[in-house]
């Protein structure tokens, strides 16, 4: 099953969309901007929303399993379990990385100088600055990061790229074009700090299992930022 094109234009998208849902999944697409879970009593998060909108449809106590996390700025889809068995499997293919397939699309300043390849860095956290750097092999605390990338599209000065992600670490496709001389545009944090506007990085594309039937399922978005990324 693929679900393609999704339509974000009508009044509906605030925050985020449902994309499917059945008893043991929800597939759920969010803006850039509005965090998927926070810890801040004041800030609006959507899996409060959707606690809140399962509610009002009539389940008591709804049960939500966040599977995969996004950043804040970052826009696009993610999973949420419907039971603890569900959210167990889908953590599960997560995990595994070729079980379930992540794919981003990114706009980045400069061009690379293949078309498509993988990157292979090792990644340090700071959790005192919430950000992350690549470091040498065998540093204390690293973890090894792996992506695959595809180029889309040039322009003079952008590229527009298709990224699967081969492993989960944090900040880390930011970080890693960061390191390879092509940020994102908008990352204020890794290397853009003069501009301003969405960072054009979208969690687009997901294939997994469906935890209760095994069938494979697709869902696949286009980025907000696709009108304007030529600049």
């Amino acid at each position: 099953m693929l679900i393609d094109n999704v339509d974000k234009e009508d009044g509906r998208v605030d925050r985020y969309r449902i994309l499917y849902e059945d008893e043991d999944v929800l597939v759920v697409y969010k803006v850039a901007g509005v965090a998927v879970q926070s810890a801040r009593v004041m800030e609006v998060d959507v899996m409060s929303l959707l606690r809140n909108e399962l509610m009002e449809r009539g389940v008591r106590e709804p049960y939500l399993g966040l599977v995969n996390r996004l950043d804040q700025p970052v826009e696009g889809i993610f999973l949420v379990g419907r039971n603890k068995r569900a959210a167990a499997r889908l953590s599960e293919e997560v995990g595994e990385h070729m079980e379930m397939e992540k794919w981003y699309k990114a706009v980045v300043v400069g061009k690379l100088l293949k078309k498509e390849g993988r990157m292979v860095d090792y990644l340090l956290r700071d959790g005192r600055t919430n950000t992350s750097k690549v470091v040498k092999e065998g540093t204390k605390g690293s973890k090894r990061c792996e992506l695959e990338y595809q180029v889309v599209e040039e322009t003079d000065k952008r590229s527009l790229l298709r990224i699967r992600l081969l492993t989960g670490r944090h900040h880390q496709i930011r970080v890693q074009l960061a390191h390879a001389g092509v940020p994102i545009v908008g990352d204020r944090k890794y290397g853009m700090r003069e501009e301003r506007g969405q960072l054009c990085l979208c969690a687009s594309e997901m294939v997994f299992g469906h935890p209760g039937t095994g069938e494979r399922m697709g869902f696949r978005v286009e980025p907000a930022f696709l009108e304007n990324w030529k600049g």
